[in-house]
Formats: structure tokens, C-alpha cells, sequence
């Protein structure tokens, strides 16, 4: 019986060159670090003298170099090292893994926010309908919603400022930017404030919160303050004047103005009112009792979450890279200097130097 055998030959022996890529950090950093080089056999080296004067000292002794033959075959090379950054994160943490090195997190780490925000200083008018339409609960309804976004605001002299103006067939500011700097004042004067109870000349308190309420007398910041300018008008009808044109001139002076309009509001009238994109400053709900669901809209328009921006490196990564090229670059020039690698002379350099 005859069975197969192959022919006992041994495989040729390839010595493949060393890897040229960055070692991968470990979890402690050691003090020499070095790259990592094929564990393929070593054939000793043809012994060339070197040079007398060498041009570059070499401060470290060099690794083991491998034969590198004709017949070169596909190097597996692993993906190069990249430093680790965290970006835009709260919080960043790190855990000491060994003498000197922490371990930081590859991969950006965010931490839960506070349910609460700051608001973005404003100078803030409120501009509410109060005309026969509005049952006298459904304005204590909007009294409500008042104070209730004056306590999701930041309010202060040096921060946002509240003011209510009134309105039905007349207006009525109830009091100004530069009344009250603490939410226990705001509050307790929204709920002295009383319905007027005819008409509804919107266009008219529009007109009188920009010429009263938005001025420097009243309690506005000045211009180059760069402080933002907002009316929040809450109707339930349609105009009995003209709010298009004083609107836009509202606009044109650096008022935002947002609508909310409730039960029979007149769509066309708020968008009228309303600055751009409508869709970011019109709303509408159909009953007074659930107005006071737009506190939670409005806290997201008007505050402001603060982000702290951390970069973090990798100290193990540094140093590894760090050590990589000086290793990398000491190889070379020996190399260089036992004439393995080729040498060629910039021509048009005057001085005559080397580059690999």
C-alpha cells in the first residue's frame, strides 16, 4: 500500500523586514519604550566599517536589524496610533492603571446635564391679552404661566429683566425692565395685575411696549451691550388694528417676538406678528388650562445649557510615539551609514547634506 508522503524540503527561509509602525500603548508606561520588531531569524550583519566622523551621534543603541532580501513579501502592518481626544464633554475620568500613566477613556464620555438651565440674558416684555374675551380664571391661568416662566429664567440687573404690558382696547404697562431684579418681586406683582376687560388693540401695545417698555429710561440695556430683545405676546382673538406694519417695525428696531395664541386666535394675525422662522416663534394652544405646557418650550428657546470643552491626551500614547520616532529615526541613520539604505545629494542645495 502506497502512501503519499511530500518530499521532505525545507521551506525557505524569508527574513522580512522590521515593522515601521507605532507599538500600541499598554496599560502602565514603561520607561524605554522601543518599536516592535519581527521575531523572524536574524542573519548577522556583513561587517562594513563605519565612517570616522559620523554626522549624527547616536544616543541610543539601536535594535537588532533584520536582512532585508530581494524577494520582499507582504508586511502585515498594524493601523497606526492615534491620540486619544475627548471632546466637548462635562466631566472627563481617569483611572491609574500603573506608576505614571492613566488610563483615559478612548471614546468621548459625557455625563448627564441638570434638568435646569441658565437662561441667556434678556430683556424680556410680556405682552398679554386681557380683554372681555378672557374669563377672569382663564387670566389667572396666564398669570400662572407668567410666573411660571419667570422662575425657569435667570433674573437679575446683570441678567435677564421682566416686564408685563396689558392690553385690551387700552394699554396698561404694569411695571418695567428696571422694576424688579429678584423672582419674589416679579411674582408677587403678576399677581396683582387685573384684567382690563374690552377690546383687543394688539397692534397698539405692541406699539407701546416698543416706545415704553424697550427703552433705556425703562430699564433696557443699551445697544452695544448686545443684550437681546424679546416680547411674548399671549392673545386669544383677532386684532381690532393694524399689527402688520408696527410688528415689522418692532422687528426692524431688534425686538424678537414670539406669539401664542390660544382657543380662537387668529392664525394669519400671529404669524403677522411673529419673527422668523415662524415655526420657531408661533404657537398655539386651544384652551387656557394648558397654556402652562409652553413653560418647558420656552425654557429650551431661551436658555442656554453651558458646555465645557476638555481636550485630553493620551500620556502613554505620547510617550510611545515620541520614543517610536527617535528609535525610527536612529535605525535610519545607522542604516544610512553602513551604506544599506541609498543616499542621494540634493542637487540643488549648495550645501551637500543627505536625505534617506
Amino acid at each position: 500500500h502506497y502512501r503519499y508522503q511530500p518530499p521532505g524540503i525545507p521551506p525557505p527561509v524569508v527574513y522580512r523586514p522590521f515593522l515601521l509602525s507605532p507599538p500600541k500603548p499598554k496599560a502602565s508606561c514603561p520607561k524605554n519604550l522601543v518599536p516592535t520588531f519581527s521575531s523572524a531569524p536574524v542573519a548577522p550583519l556583513p561587517t562594513i566599517p563605519s565612517p570616522p566622523n559620523p554626522t549624527v551621534q547616536l544616543t541610543t543603541p539601536p535594535a537588532p536589524l533584520a536582512t532585508i532580501t530581494p524577494e520582499v513579501l507582504p508586511v502585515e502592518t498594524s493601523a497606526p496610533a492615534t491620540l486619544s481626544v475627548s471632546t466637548f464633554t462635562t466631566t472627563v475620568s481617569a483611572v491609574e492603571t500603573g506608576p505614571g500613566c492613566l488610563n483615559v477613556p478612548l471614546e468621548p464620555s459625557t455625563t448627564k446635564t441638570d434638568s435646569s438651565c441658565l437662561s441667556r440674558p434678556l430683556d424680556l416684555v410680556f405682552i398679554i391679552d386681557s380683554s372681555r374675551s378672557v374669563r377672569p380664571s382663564e387670566f389667572e391661568k396666564v398669570k400662572i404661566f407668567l410666573a411660571d416662566m419667570v422662575d425657569t429664567l435667570d433674573v437679575g440687573a446683570d441678567a435677564t429683566r421682566v416686564a408685563v404690558v396689558n392690553y385690551a382696547s387700552t394699554v396698561k404697562t404694569e411695571f418695567l425692565l428696571k422694576d424688579h431684579f429678584n423672582k419674589p418681586n416679579l411674582k408677587k406683582a403678576i399677581s396683582r395685575i387685573e384684567p382690563l376687560a374690552t377690546g383687543t388693540m394688539t397692534g397698539l401695545a405692541i406699539k407701546t411696549a416698543v416706545s415704553e417698555a424697550f427703552t433705556e429710561q425703562s430699564g433696557a440695556r443699551p445697544r452695544p451691550r448686545n443684550i437681546a430683545k424679546v416680547a411674548i405676546i399671549v392673545t386669544d382673538g383677532r386684532p381690532q388694528d393694524q399689527v402688520e406694519e408696527v410688528s415689522a417695525a418692532a422687528r426692524a428696531s431688534g425686538v424678537e417676538i414670539y406669539a401664542v395664541g390660544v382657543d380662537r386666535a387668529d392664525m394669519r394675525s400671529l404669524q403677522l406678528m411673529a419673527s422668523v422662522p415662524l415655526e420657531d416663534h408661533v404657537f398655539y394652544v386651544e384652551t387656557y388650562g394648558v397654556i402652562e405646557k409652553l413653560t418647558s418650550k420656552f425654557r429650551e428657546t431661551l436658555c442656554v445649557k453651558e458646555v465645557k470643552v476638555e481636550v485630553v491626551e493620551d500620556p502613554c500614547k505620547c510617550e510611545a510615539r515620541l520614543s517610536f520616532q527617535k528609535q525610527t529615526q536612529a535605525t535610519i541613520q545607522q542604516l544610512t551609514a553602513r551604506n544599506i539604505l541609498p543616499v542621494v545629494s540634493d542637487k540643488n542645495s549648495s550645501s551637500d547634506h543627505r536625505r534617506v
